[in-house]
């Protein structure tokens, strides 16, 4: 057991003696199914169609069986969600992975809760894409090299994992000129000649494709065909000082995960509550899949991706942001 678990395992042990003694009286908030007070929990999150579980899972009461009163808030990226669950604005966050590992990096000490998404797998049937204009002369990832390539964040996941198909494929990332863009402007840029391809995740990858656009790399599903892409994470000081809640949260997230996946109709339908995302192309954009438990092989394949790409100076300490 390492140190860090040593210390959350105590901690459990704590609020576990704690909660007995005062067995009989359980006003004070955090007793989950005690039926007695809530917790009130804000969850930083990104108006995108990866999160539909956590929103899926507040409507079926998964947080209130918990004991949890959620409220999400979003923000316009991960990158601004690491420092609000670091500062105690969010008890828990939603990012990818590489923004977190960025962040510990940084000195800033997180741990993942759950998994958030991963790829399906499928090189041709993913949520993310890298697409080129109709009469592109672009057709595979090696092509690439040289190009001005659209990603939402530069210097990221997005970045990292085009790099390492476009260096399977025997192409020089070093030549990419990435131009950071929101997904929403993208397919302008791809359409007036802003940029040469743009790396797009549903529901811009089925507009993009409804203009005439190509998947040319399927930058997720061909890293590694169980990546796992974002995950929910807290601060430190709350997985040590709270790590009942903690559990409440994670229970309540890998039920809101399971149902998703087992209900993607559902998951379709409750993005219009969140998003701008209309109906009809709800239907016909790929959903990304929600397993339950977190991918460590995932966490370690991206660090290594942000340590050769230059993101990152040394190894990260991967077992720090592990649960």
């Amino acid at each position: 057991m390492t140190r860090k678990r040593s210390i959350a395992a105590a901690a459990a042990a704590l609020a576990a003696s704690a909660a007995l003694a005062a067995c009989g009286g359980g006003d004070d908030g955090g007793d989950g199914g005690s039926g007695s007070e809530t917790d009130q929990v804000t969850v930083g999150v990104i108006p995108i169609v990866d999160v539909a579980p956590i929103y899926l899972g507040d409507e079926q009461g998964f947080f209130e069986d918990e004991g949890i009163d959620l409220t999400l808030e979003t923000g316009q990226g991960g990158a601004a969600i690491v420092p609000g669950v670091a500062s105690g604005q969010f008890q828990f966050g939603f990012s990818n992975v590489t923004s977190l590992i960025l962040a510990e990096s940084q000195d800033l000490p997180l741990t993942m809760v759950a998994p958030g998404n991963s790829t399906t797998g499928e090189v041709g049937d993913d949520f993310g894409a890298v697409v080129a204009p109709e009469g592109s002369d672009i057709a595979e990832p090696a092509d690439l090299a040289g190009k001005r390539v659209a990603v939402n964040t530069l210097n990221n996941i997005g970045s990292t994992t085009i790099n390492k198909v476009v260096r399977d494929d025997g192409g020089d990332p070093s030549t990419i000129e990435y131009v950071e863009l929101g997904f929403p402007d993208m397919p302008g840029a791809l359409s007036n000649g802003q940029v040469d391809a743009a790396w797009v995740v549903e529901p811009f990858l089925a507009i993009t494709e409804g203009q005439g656009a190509t998947p040319v790399a399927w930058n997720f599903a061909a890293t590694d065909p169980e990546l796992m892409i974002a995950a929910y994470f807290t601060s430190e000081q709350t997985a040590q000082s709270d790590p009942d809640l903690v559990e409440r949260f994670t229970n309540a997230m890998e039920e809101s995960l399971q149902y998703a996946s087992d209900n993607p109709d559902e998951a379709r339908a409750i993005l219009s509550s969140y998003t701008e995302i209309d109906a009809e192309t709800a239907e016909q954009l790929t959903l990304p899949t929600w397993p339950t438990e977190i991918n460590e092989d995932s966490v370690q394949l991206l660090a290594d991706l942000a340590l050769e790409d230059g993101l990152i100076d040394s190894e990260p300490d991967i077992e720090a942001m592990l649960p």
